[in-house]
């Protein structure tokens, strides 16, 4: 399986995504960590899942990128 450049960017971007999206998540869950921090378990569990499913994501488009490629 040879991996050519459009899907290595295709790949780059969806890693990329994922990560901002993931740090856009950890700093809002720690900003309402700090407003109300007597919630902030549930605020971490919320964080948890949210940033699983945006990997899960990210994971998806790296894979079609791949098997495009």
């Amino acid at each position: 399986m040879e991996i050519t450049g459009i899907a290595a960017i295709g790949a780059g971007l969806a890693a990329i995504g994922a990560g901002i999206g993931i740090g856009k998540i950890g700093g809002s869950a720690l900003e309402a960590m700090a407003r109300q921090p007597e919630h902030s378990g549930m605020i971490q569990t919320n964080m948890i899942i949210a940033a699983a499913l945006v990997e899960g994501v990210a994971l998806f488009g790296v894979v079609v990128a791949l098997l495009q490629g």
